[in-house]
């Protein structure tokens, strides 16, 4: 054992009987484990879609909800989720992460209505982002020095195969077992994590942290996101000048001035409202925000449009493989985003993420129902390198252009731009999905040429939002490749939690 190792135990250190030391491999696998079936999870949901709305008689319009309605609770509970941790124990809520995310597979997999599924979808996004949280600090508190380094990178790596393997594993399982079978699995291997996690993970708060939690701030972000969304879900078929679409809209505005009003007072916000004013910082959280929601959006239509008869017609399990290209490009591309920024500099790493972006999404815009899988190859292939290009580098600047003691928020900031990103273009995008589908259908057009007017009509959004980006990203970074953001993260790792403390009469 390395010098790290050990003191990697040793700050993790707990009674397991014969040792007096918790192993640190229990940490990792609990949290490792548990991020991977969060995040394949989220990202099979969509390729199960089309199952579910045949099996349960339900309008995808509903079952859009599954997917924002999970980013939304998602971007709200966070931030709070971590804030719980530190004062009430991370492992405590760790566990009722796991807990809740067994009950929400549960009850979505016994679901015999759509709006079971989305209720199920709502309280599995308050786990899944619990989790997330949760399961990265306990590996910050078990390790220390490289030590920590290695065990950040393999949580990164559990939550990149999740993501990338999601959509595969989710049509195989929906192949052989039905589309329930995939949440009866993540359910299984969630409640094996509690056990595991109580055995061998120790409990640890942050004394110094208020003790006060903004829940207030917490259902405010709520309140401006749901109308929000609701507004941009059903705008197109309400009409943007009716009574209900623009009553969301005030509630939208109402609700952003309360958070505003409360975030100003409390001891403990959930967002500093002065790191709005860090032009870096928020450049690159809208450079985080469309990347996020430029994945989901095109995931969401793209898995529809590939299942449906009058297209591609795919099973689930080919949907699912169709999908691989992207994952695959993101990962081979990651190792080589770093060197690339460095050399030429954040801000043309962002740049150029977003013109192949752009290009990307303006060639899928050309679809047209004659379309076959290989033609759509070479557009999503730019959008994946596009993703690639720009995330990484708005990561680091997000935590770089901060002082040491604001990174926790200035990440807790940039985690909720990912899921209020997914929530809001997957809710435009799709919206205007549907909307075009059924106008096209409406007016006698054949339901291939329909589908192919709405994805057209979907990637035109898309590649709004990100040619809007070329422009903010020039804001994104001033100081390129700058190592610094490194040194920031794992300071803020080490700093931030706390050694063990006593529980249940052990001493730590």
């Amino acid at each position: 054992m390395t010098k790290d190792d050990a003191g990697q135990e040793a700050r993790a250190g707990d009674d397991t009987g014969s040792t007096g030391v918790r192993p640190v491999w229990g940490v990792m696998t609990a949290a490792c484990v548990s991020t991977l079936v969060v995040n394949a999870n989220t990202s099979a949901v969509s390729i199960l879609l089309p199952s579910i709305s045949a099996d349960l008689q339900v309008s995808v319009d509903v079952l859009q909800w599954a997917v924002t309605g999970y980013l939304l609770v998602g971007a709200a509970v966070i931030v709070t989720s971590g804030a719980m941790g530190d004062v009430f124990g991370r492992r405590r809520i760790f566990v009722a992460g796991l807990l809740l995310f067994v009950v929400s597979c549960a009850l979505i997999a016994l679901a015999q209505s759509g709006w079971m599924v989305v209720v199920g979808r709502l309280i599995q996004g308050a786990a899944g982002a619990t989790i997330l949280a949760c399961g990265l600090s306990l590996l910050s508190v078990a390790s220390s020095g490289p030590a920590q380094m290695r065990a950040v990178t393999m949580w990164g790596a559990a939550a990149a195969a999740g993501a990338a393997g999601g959509p595969v594993v989710g049509g195989v399982l929906n192949e052989l077992t039905g589309w329930q079978g995939l949440f009866w699995i993540d359910a299984v291997i969630a409640a094996v994590c509690v056990p595991l996690t109580l055995r061998t993970v120790a409990e640890s708060r942050d004394p110094k942290r208020s003790p006060s939690i903004d829940l207030a701030g917490t259902a405010l972000i709520a309140c401006v996101l749901v109308p929000f969304v609701f507004a941009m879900t059903e705008g197109p078929t309400w009409g943007w000048l009716s009574v209900p679409t623009v009553t969301c809209l005030v509630l939208t505005v109402v609700a952003s001035f309360g958070f505003v009003a409360v975030e100003r007072r409390v001891a403990s916000p959930l967002v500093d409202l002065r790191l709005l004013g860090n032009v870096q910082l928020v450049a690159s959280t809208w450079v985080i925000f469309v990347g996020a929601g430029a994945i989901a959006a095109l995931s969401f239509m793209l898995s529809l449009y590939l299942q449906n008869p009058a297209t591609l017609g795919l099973s689930s399990l080919l949907a699912g493989l169709a999908m691989l290209p992207l994952a695959a490009v993101v990962i081979i591309l990651a190792p080589a985003v770093t060197p690339l920024a460095h050399r030429f500099g954040t801000r043309a790493a962002v740049l150029g993420g977003f013109v192949i972006l752009t290009a990307g999404f303006a060639l899928l815009a050309l679809v047209t129902p004659s379309w076959s899988y290989s033609t759509f190859l070479v557009p999503l292939l730019c959008v994946a390198a596009g993703l690639s290009l720009t995330n990484g580098p708005a990561s680091s600047v997000a935590t770089s252009c901060v002082t040491p003691d604001q990174v926790g928020q200035a990440s807790g900031i940039s985690n909720m731009a990912r899921y209020v990103g997914g929530a809001v273009m997957t809710a435009v995008g799709a919206g205007v999905y549907e909307n075009v589908i059924s106008t096209r259908t409406a007016d006698g057009d054949a339901q291939g040429d329909a589908l192919a007017a709405g994805f057209s009509a979907g990637s035109v959004v898309l590649a709004i939002f990100s040619a809007v980006s070329i422009v903010l990203a020039v804001f994104a970074s001033r100081r390129p490749g700058r190592p610094r953001a490194i040194d920031y993260a794992a300071a803020a790792a080490s700093t931030s939690h706390t050694l063990p403390v006593s529980d249940s009469g052990v001493a730590r």
